[in-house]
């Protein structure tokens, strides 16, 4: 490497612990659910109201986020993110101080935000930390550790939010102020823990800032969001997407407490919230399982299957118990894993929008996982968590209608309607 030069390679660590901290933070509100339930005495639906705000932040943020990273650069750009991340974890304990959840809504918006931001310069930056014939490795590489934290999140996040106070064993015999201040206190650890995280991660950009610069900065853009909701393959991706993102964290989100029925497994809800990492690692390990696979079977092909695979599982769950409906609401996960990236390339081969217009629609979509949950949990509410799989289920069955539909359609040039393109 030539003096005065940044290393791609030590800027290529930086970004991938961007990855792996927002997968971290993303799967940590799981274990929260069961948690502010508990201690705040709510319904399934006012729960996934934390997963609301969250995801809520992809759709309000998103366009702002675009434009902030256009105008700062990358480095830079990080840095107001995970600065946002720690002011949002610093909310938590206020929040939790006065007892107040809608404290703990604004807290996770917030926290939502700056990950928004990260993920809107950390997805093309990874990208181009190299050579472009590599580019898909890297992009791979780093979203590997993004499943890593969603994988390791459920796991420690449960050990510390879901035993002691209002989850101990004697606690019905306990001051009841007494124990919800210990559960507040858990909380309080966990997002103080995220904080410190994320604090020495600032700390490694801001010192690696300069390594950043290796990558191009991003190009400007006169793309709308307008042209690509003129291309009907571009609002079906949407709602592909809208659809996919909300089923997989419905499901996240419900699995702790549904682990927890005496009908499935019975277990402490810290168990069950161990026991959702096995969800999460589906999710990986059916990333590179996928990888595999379409070097050998159509992406719609591929996508429809495990579409299919997921509804019908949904179907298991919604009407079985014990170890049966445990396994395949966890199984779920392993088939969700290419939905995401097959969806998105199935749309932009066949949008008549430009890439850059119907990548943003896209990357908007996820604010899906703000209208499902919330869905899920009144179905849970009315009629119990095994009926809320069905929704999901549902969710599923469109996107495999999806990928039939869109074997049949024909691939269109940027700029031209399907009608028109050459027979």
């Amino acid at each position: 490497m030539q003096p005065g030069k940044s290393d791609p390679r030590a800027a290529l660590i930086a970004v991938t612990t961007l990855f792996f901290a927002w997968g971290f933070i993303t799967a940590m509100i799981d274990p929260l659910i069961p948690s502010v339930r508990a201690i705040f005495s709510l319904s399934y639906a006012q729960s996934m109201l934390t997963q609301f705000a969250f995801f809520l932040a992809y759709g309000i943020v998103s366009m702002p986020a675009a434009a902030l990273v256009a105008r700062l650069g990358y480095g830079r750009s990080v840095l107001c993110a995970l600065l946002a991340m720690i002011a949002g974890c610093l909310i938590i304990p206020l929040a939790t101080k006065v007892q107040h959840y809608e404290g703990v809504l604004v807290a996770l918006f917030v926290i939502a935000s700056g990950i928004t931001v990260l993920q809107v310069a950390a997805n093309p930056l990874a990208a181009a930390l190299g050579p472009p014939e590599r580019s898909h490795f890297r992009l791979t590489l780093s979203q590997a550790f993004n499943s890593l934290g969603t994988v390791i999140a459920p796991y420690l996040g449960s050990m510390l939010m879901l035993r002691g106070g209002v989850f101990a064993a004697d606690s019905g015999a306990a001051n009841a102020a007494a124990v919800r201040a210990v559960s507040l206190r858990n909380i309080d650890t966990s997002f103080l823990l995220i904080a410190g995280m994320i604090a020495v991660l600032a700390l490694f950009i801001w010192r690696s800032q300069r390594r950043l610069t290796v990558a191009p900065p991003p190009a400007q853009t006169e793309d709308s969001l307008f042209a690509a909701l003129r291309s009907n393959w571009a609002v079906l991706g949407e709602g592909a997407i809208i659809l996919y993102v909300g089923a997989e964290v419905s499901i996240g989100s419900t699995l702790i407490n549904f682990l927890h029925q005496p009908d499935v497994l019975g277990v402490s809800l810290e168990r069950g919230g161990k026991l959702l990492s096995l969800y999460w690692l589906g999710a990986m390990v059916g990333r590179f399982a996928g990888s595999a696979l379409l070097t050998r079977l159509r992406a719609v092909r591929l996508l429809s299957i495990v579409a299919f695979i997921a509804a019908l599982l949904c179907l298991i769950v919604s009407q079985g118990a014990g170890v049966i409906a445990a396994a395949c609401a966890l199984a779920i996960g392993l088939f969700n894993s290419i939905m995401f990236p097959n969806i998105f390339t199935l749309t932009l081969e066949r949008s008549t929008a430009s890439p850059a217009a119907t990548s943003g629609l896209l990357c908007m979509a996820i604010v899906g996982g703000a209208v499902l949950p919330p869905l899920t949990g009144l179905i849970a509410d009315s009629a119990g968590l095994h009926t809320a799989f069905l929704l999901p289920m549902v969710a599923y069955v469109l996107i495999c209608v999806f990928a039939i539909t869109a074997a049949k359609a024909r691939v269109a040039p940027v700029g031209q309607t399907v009608g028109e393109v050459a027979h």
